[in-house]
């Protein structure tokens, strides 16, 4: 693995690059024709090219070393990115009701217009306190650290953990002292970023975020969620089944006073930080002559003596046996997978598309292990 190191000159020379967009910024083309809005969707999608790079470099250095200088630029950046992003967003507001936009123009018009991820209010200083916040939970996360008897462990060895420790009271102190330790704290930043997003999206016409981001998949947001409405139904008899018969095994397994025979199943006796993912506990619940899976990948690696750098070439090499190109020798160069000692980075799994073209990385705390190997 190659290390990342960036001098904080760097940096600030990148992030005087990534304002430069915002200070250059063309005024829109009039509205009202199609050839108006076909040409200020070319100029903003330059506009975000250039300002999209140095911003993606720079939170790749603040996600791989968090410290309160990377912070500080990181959040700058994204302050910068957001106000164009508004700004865009706005201008493009005012070409919804052109006659005759092509298909591909109006769809990038709406784009414009919905797809940013937290919006701030455009006013002054709201992109600079959003950007600050979402900086500061992240790295605060990246930070965190639970405890398992007693001593302190980070949020990935506490993934890992669950999905093999079967002890409920060892599960319940890293469960518990993570969130305590790092969801807690984030509480009244969380509410504070919600509202400038909330109040952001509705200056850009939405109800609030929610509606804005239901809005980004080529449906009406009401729609969007009567579809998922309409699939969840469908399947929950399914769910309310399997929930059913998982906590009935885990109450066998565990007794009453760990997992009651009704109510809610105990989150962190579910093998996975997040509850999300079940497959851990398949050895503990798996009916009566069903078998077992016959084997075990990360048990399988591990007696091979593989790697987590081996683990990403068989990822290439099942790619590669599609038809894919092999990954470009900066992606091994560049990429973050494992963690590091000397430094703090954010563990949770990520893929990064830095210049949209050929700079592709992903960044994982990787460990020889079945979930990290799908992953």
């Amino acid at each position: 693995m190659i290390r990342t190191t960036v001098s904080l000159a760097a940096l600030a020379g990148l992030l005087c690059t990534a304002a430069a967009p915002a200070q250059t910024r063309k005024a829109p083309p009039r509205a009202g024709t199609a050839a108006s809005a076909d040409a200020f969707v070319a100029d903003a999608e330059k506009q975000l090219a250039a300002a999209s790079v140095p911003n993606n470099q720079i939170n790749w250095v603040n996600a791989t070393n968090i410290t309160d200088d990377t912070d500080a630029l990181a959040a700058a950046s994204n302050a910068q990115l957001t106000e164009l992003q508004v700004s865009l967003a706005n201008q493009a507001a005012a070409f919804a009701k052109t006659p005759r936009l092509s298909f591909d123009t109006r769809r990038k018009l709406d784009l414009l217009r919905g797809g940013i991820t937290l919006p701030a209010p455009d006013r002054p200083g709201a992109a600079d306190q959003l950007a600050t916040l979402t900086t500061k939970m992240s790295s605060f996360y990246g930070k965190g650290r639970g405890t398992l008897g007693g001593k302190p462990i980070n949020g990935s060895d506490i993934e890992a953990a669950m999905g093999t420790t079967r002890d409920p009271a060892k599960l319940q102190e890293m469960w518990t002292s993570w969130h305590d330790n790092v969801g807690a704290p984030m509480r009244s930043d969380y509410a504070r970023m919600a509202t400038l997003a909330n109040e952001g999206a509705k200056g850009l016409g939405y109800p609030d975020t929610g509606a804005m981001w239901r809005s980004a998949y080529d449906m009406p947001p009401e729609q969007f969620a009567a579809t998922t409405d309409k699939i969840w139904n469908e399947v929950k008899p399914l769910y309310l089944a399997l929930h059913t018969y998982v906590r009935w095994k885990l109450n066998e397994k565990y007794g009453d006073a760990v997992q009651p025979k009704t109510g809610p199943i105990r989150a962190d006796l579910l093998g996975n930080m997040w509850a999300q993912e079940w497959g851990n506990i398949y050895p503990l619940v798996a009916p009566a002559g069903s078998g077992d899976l016959g084997y075990d990948i990360g048990e399988l690696l591990r007696a091979k003596g593989k790697t987590p750098l081996d683990m990403v070439h068989y990822g290439e090499g099942f790619y590669s046996s599609l038809g894919f190109e092999a990954l470009p020798k900066t992606f091994w160069e560049r990429s973050l997978f494992v963690k590091p000692a000397d430094r703090e980075v954010v563990c949770h799994a990520s893929a990064w598309d830095i210049d949209n073209k050929d700079d592709i990385r992903i960044k994982m705390c990787t460990k020889v292990n079945s979930e990290d190997f799908v992953t």
